[in-house]
C-alpha cells in the first residue's frame, strides 16, 4: 500500500520503487511524444518517472508528486558515494537546459510551445523525500487524455540508457498503441492503414528533428550507426518490443526509415484461453453463451484494469474464448474481492500480480489470473474474519 503522510494539513503520497513498478504505466499525449526533447537521458528518465506517479483520474491539484530519494536512486541504478551530488547536478541541468518544444496545428498553421516540464524540485540532506512540481503548461499533456494519448511501460524506460533509445521507444509505443487500438475498433481505418502503425515510416529529416540531431552526425552513416542502430538494438534487448528497420529511398534526397515492431509478450503459442472444460459443458452451450459473455467482458471495469496493468493487451481482447473465460471464471472472483476490500482492493491485487508476471508462462494468461485470485481470496477471507 502507498505510504501516506500528512504535512501542513495537505495529504501527500510518497511512492516507493516497488509501487512504481506495480503502476508500470507512463501516459502522455501524442503531441508530447512527437515533440523535441531538449534534454539528455537523465532528465528525460526523471521526467518519465515523475509522470508515472500522476493519477490521471485524480490529478494532483498543486501539480506536485512525491518520490522516495532512495528508490529514485535505485530506479537509476546509482549506488556510489557520489550519488547525491550527481542527483543535484541532474536536477540543475534539467531546470537550466531541459525543455520540450511542442508543435501543434492551430488555425491555418502551427503553434509552437517551449515548456520547462519540471521547474521546481525540493529535497533535504536529512530526509528521504523528494518533491517534484510540474509546470502548469505541461499538465494538459499528462492528464487531459480522452484521445490521442500513448501509454508505455515504466519498466521498459528504466532499462534504456540512451537519449535516442528513449525518444525512439516512446514514438514506437505511440504507433504500436494505435495499431492495437485500430486492430479492434477499426475506426474507419483500412487494413493497410492499421498495418502501417505496426510498420511506421518516418523521414530522416523528421527523425533528426525529433531526436534533436539536426546539427549532429552530419554523415548519414554516422547518424544511422550512432542514433538508429544503437537505439534499435537497445530497445530490442531491454523492452517489450522487437524492432527491425530498413531504408526506403524514394529519391536520392529523401530517405525514409521503416520500422517493423512486434510485441515480445505475443508468444509463439497463441493459446491464451482457459481449457474448454473450464467454462463449457458442450458446444451448443458455448455457442449460445459466448456472445453474452464476450459483451459483458468488453464492458467490464476489470478488463480496463487488466489493460492498465499490462496483464491484457487490446489485441488479446479479440480472442473471444479468452474473454469469455475471463468473464465466466475470473471476474466473479474479482467481484468477491471487491465485496471484501472494495475496488481499490482489486486494483492492489492486479498491481501485485502485474509486478510478478515475469514468473509465469504467458501462454495462458486467463488460467494464471484465475489461479492468482483463487490463491489470494482465502487469505483475504481469513483476515476479514
Amino acid at each position: 500500500m502507498p505510504i501516506i503522510s500528512e504535512k501542513q494539513n495537505n495529504q501527500k503520497q510518497v511512492l516507493t520503487l516497488n509501487e512504481l513498478e506495480k503502476r508500470k504505466v507512463v501516459v502522455e499525449h501524442n503531441s508530447l511524444i512527437t515533440s523535441i526533447a531538449k534534454m539528455d537521458k537523465t532528465p528525460l528518465k526523471m521526467f518519465e518517472l515523475a509522470v508515472s506517479c500522476i493519477n490521471t483520474e485524480e490529478p494532483p491539484k498543486d501539480n506536485t508528486v512525491y518520490l522516495s530519494k532512495r528508490d529514485l536512486f535505485a530506479f537509476f541504478k546509482v549506488s556510489d558515494n557520489d550519488k547525491h551530488s550527481r542527483f543535484k547536478q541532474a536536477v540543475e541541468k534539467m531546470q537550466k537546459q531541459a525543455f520540450f518544444q511542442i508543435k501543434e496545428e492551430a488555425g491555418k498553421g502551427f503553434k509552437f510551445k517551449s515548456i520547462v516540464p519540471i521547474p521546481y524540485v525540493e529535497w533535504t540532506d536529512y530526509n528521504d523525500e523528494v518533491k517534484i512540481e510540474f509546470h502548469r503548461e505541461i499538465m494538459p499533456y499528462l492528464i487531459n487524455l480522452k484521445k490521442n494519448f500513448t501509454q508505455h511501460a515504466l519498466s521498459d524506460i528504466a532499462e534504456l540508457n540512451s537519449k535516442y533509445s528513449l525518444i525512439l521507444y516512446r514514438w514506437l509505443s505511440m504507433n504500436y498503441n494505435q495499431y492495437e487500438h485500430y486492430s479492434i475498433k477499426g475506426g474507419g481505418r483500412r487494413a493497410e492503414q492499421v498495418e502501417a502503425y505496426r510498420n511506421p515510416s518516418i523521414s530522416i529529416k523528421e527523425l533528426r528533428i525529433m531526436t534533436d540531431t539536426i546539427k549532429e552526425y552530419s554523415r548519414f552513416q554516422s547518424f544511422e550507426n550512432r542514433v538508429l542502430k544503437n537505439a534499435v538494438v537497445e530497445i530490442t534487448q531491454h523492452t517489450s518490443f522487437n524492432v527491425f528497420l530498413r531504408e526506403s529511398q524514394k529519391r536520392a534526397s529523401l530517405i525514409h526509415i521503416v520500422f517493423h515492431i512486434t510485441k515480445k509478450r505475443m508468444a509463439d503459442d497463441n493459446s491464451y484461453k482457459l481449457e474448454d472444460k473450464d467454462y463449457q459443458s458442450d458446444k451448443e452451450e458455448k455457442s449460445r453463451n459466448e456472445a453474452d459473455l464476450l459483451k459483458q467482458a468488453m464492458e467490464s471495469k476489470y478488463t480496463r484494469l487488466l489493460i492498465e496493468n499490462f496483464l491484457l493487451s487490446p489485441l488479446e481482447m479479440t480472442d473471444t474464448a479468452l474473454m469469455a473465460g475471463l468473464q465466466k471464471n475470473v471476474y466473479p472472483l474479482y467481484d468477491e474481492l471487491k465485496e471484501l476490500r472494495g475496488l481499490n482492493g482489486v486494483k492492489d491485487h492486479l498491481s501485485y500480480v502485474s509486478s510478478k508476471q515475469e514468473a509465469y508462462s504467458k501462454r495462458n494468461v486467463a488460467k494464471y489470473l484465475k489461479k492468482a485470485i483463487e490463491q489470494y481470496l482465502p487469505t483475504v477471507k481469513r483476515q476479514e474474519l
